[in-house]
């Protein structure tokens, strides 16, 4: 791999790399041995029901099961090395590019995976929409650097030129060829991955990327993460890329949904107490119902739904002298209106007076699995209606950062089809 990352002023650079891949023959299937990312497995049940499908479940690696921090890190590492040894994992023989389909019904989702140059630069190539909270990048950092590897893609997106051409046209003839692998996982989707190899259609995805700005969809504190591991390196090496899957959106639209909010220790009885300020309506179920009623407020204005005592509240039409005194005014309108910005700006910093800590609050993408969570413990899910991704965009670019887990893009690649390990660079 060539290590010189680029130069000011550059656009993205993608380069190819061997690729740890299941050896198909080693395990049950590969739909057996695939996870979620790694912040979307929040349940218990979820974790030991991945952990059940097979021995050698990646979830083992992204989310190793210790006593303390430093033992999960080592778990990791030597449970990687020992799958290594094993012939679980395997490299490719020679760096490539990959090209990786995902599709479930009317869904397809195409994009490139790669080793993504980091340098100064990428901080105007790559745009951040959301902050990120310091004790996970310092997790995450933690078991790269104890595993050496990157486990799992960031879903970055960027606006092509809504034709097939350039690394769209590339994707598009790769496609017609016998894959490396297809697997269907329970969750509905169907996965193809092509490895490029020839030099020629590389050139011309790195001609395309080398102007092009991408936003982070999905693994912002992967991303703090790389750049924090670059920084503590003295020479140039593996550490400089990262490893991504790069979509375009012109060409292969992404969904987005919200994250909801999980308060631990907050009623709803007690939550829907303090909102004064707020309209605050009962809406009957079932959950599919109230989501409905939850869009129809949210294209008006500012609206959650509260969930937890086995009713759904809409809550909406905050008071405006309340947001005026509770949400910055040295940030642009589009940010300033944000539900996510509302929410805890204004309902958790203010009126609930709830600290934005792991203890306190959990950010839950399944719908009812936060419903289900906060009834099953006393709880209030926060249930929040998604933002646009031209909304986010213009926030990036503008360099704004959204409250953290405002978006859920997707659908998000499985974890498990390709991983890069540092040492094999």
């Amino acid at each position: 791999m060539n290590t010189s990352g680029p130069a000011a002023g550059e656009g993205l650079r993608l380069v190819p790399f061997r690729g740890l891949r299941y050896v198909p023959e080693r395990v049950g299937s590969l739909a057996a041995v695939t996870s979620p990312p790694y912040d979307v497995v929040v349940r218990p049940d979820g974790l030991h029901h991945l952990e059940s499908a097979d021995p050698h479940n990646i979830v083992r690696l992204i989310l190793p099961q210790a006593g303390t921090a430093a033992a999960r890190h080592r778990q990791a590492a030597d449970t990687l090395k020992r799958w290594l040894a094993e012939g679980v994992l395997a490299p490719d023989p020679v760096p490539v590019l990959y090209v990786y389909e995902q599709r479930a019904g009317d869904i397809l989702q195409r994009g490139v995976i790669g080793a993504l140059a980091l340098s100064p630069a990428s901080e105007g190539v790559v745009l951040p929409h959301e902050d990120v909270m310091a004790d996970v990048v310092e997790d995450r950092a933690d078991l790269m650097r104890a595993a050496a590897a990157h486990l799992e893609p960031l879903l970055l997106s960027y606006a092509g030129d809504g034709g097939p051409s350039g690394t769209t046209a590339v994707i598009e003839r790769v496609v017609e060829r016998l894959p490396l692998l297809t697997t269907t996982t329970e969750d509905g989707f169907g996965h193809r991955l092509w490895a490029v190899s020839d030099p020629a259609e590389q050139a011309e995805i790195e001609s395309d990327l080398s102007h092009r700005q991408a936003l982070i969809a999905d693994g912002h504190h992967r991303w703090a993460t790389y750049l924090r591991l670059q920084r503590e390196q003295s020479a140039p090496g593996p550490w400089d890329f990262g490893l991504v899957l790069l979509v375009d959106t012109a060409r292969y639209p992404l969904r987005v949904r919200a994250i909801h909010r999980l308060l631990h220790r907050l009623p709803v009885a007690e939550a829907i107490e303090a909102l004064g300020s707020f309209r605050v309506r009962e809406i009957e179920g079932p959950l599919s119902r109230a989501l409905d009623a939850l869009t129809e407020a949210a294209a008006e204005g500012n609206a959650f739904l509260l969930a937890g005592d086995g009713s759904f509240h809409l809550v909406d039409r905050p008071d405006g002298d309340l947001l005026t005194r509770t949400v910055r005014a040295d940030q642009p309108a589009a940010w300033r209106a944000l539900d996510a910005t509302v929410l805890h700006s204004t309902l958790l910093d203010h009126v609930w007076r709830i600290p934005d800590a792991p203890e306190h609050i959990a950010y839950i993408h399944d719908t009812a699995a936060a419903v289900e969570q906060a009834e099953r413990h006393n709880a209030t899910a926060v249930l929040m209606h998604p933002v646009r991704e031209d909304v986010v965009r213009d926030l990036a670019r503008q360099g704004v950062t959204m409250p953290r887990k405002s978006t859920s893009f997707g659908p998000k690649p499985a974890t498990g089809l390709v991983l890069r390990t540092l040492d094999t660079d």
